[in-house]
């Protein structure tokens, strides 16, 4: 079980910022002026985004090493593919986003709007009013971003790394709730590429959060 939620986790925390919908409380720190620009610069790049597609790499808390090939459409469309022997692979079609597992032939769906994923794949981020963001780290050339993944945390647990001053995401990390860290790297980043939109399709009939159906 802990393997899925950390498979599930690569789609739903790409940047995963947000509340799900519901009104963040307060964040308890104070973003100064260099951390709201930086912020107002890493919103504009993602904002920029309306197609990206690249590999990567996810270390696993017990370090195991993952790897596949991702491909985003903005509004609300991703999908991440794990090479074999990984049998999952992760589609938003901008209205759910399906877990699928192809070794049981299985599909979790979810609502995106129940998701960070639905502020991610929107065209209009604006981080620097966004009560999950806590943090803003520097050192030569890179960009950390800590966020808190829930409104009732006062401590981040998702760090984003990009690239600066020439502004790419690099890389995030996620705690778990058990202090596990799941570590996912992004290479060979293609800003615009075309990609068809069946990509972001599945067979069958939609089925109620945390539901299973088969194909």
């Amino acid at each position: 079980m802990r393997r899925l939620a950390n498979l599930f986790l690569l789609g739903i925390l790409a940047t995963g910022l947000g509340g799900a919908g519901q009104p963040p409380p307060q964040r308890p720190i104070v973003l100064t002026a260099a951390d709201r620009a930086d912020l107002d610069r890493v919103s504009a790049y993602l904002n920029s985004i309306h197609t990206l597609t690249g590999d990567f790499i996810q270390i696993d808390p017990d370090g195991q090493i993952d790897q596949g090939r991702f491909y985003i459409q903005k509004p609300g469309r991703v999908r991440f593919e794990y090479k074999p022997p990984n049998p999952v692979l992760i589609v938003s079609d901008g209205t759910t986003v399906a877990v699928v597992n192809r070794k049981l032939n299985t599909i979790d769906r979810y609502p995106l709007s129940a998701t960070p994923l639905d502020l991610v794949l929107s065209d209009d981020i604006d981080l620097s009013h966004d009560n999950e963001v806590m943090a803003v780290k520097r050192q030569p050339g890179e960009l950390t971003i800590e966020a808190r993944s829930s409104t009732n945390r006062t401590k981040s647990n998702i760090s984003l790394v990009f690239a600066d001053p020439v502004l790419e995401l690099r890389q995030w990390t996620v705690i778990d709730d058990q202090g596990q860290t799941t570590t996912v790297a992004l290479r060979d980043l293609d800003q615009g590429a075309t990609i068809d939109g069946q990509m972001f399709v599945l067979k069958g009939t939609r089925k109620a959060v945390g539901t299973k159906s088969r194909d």
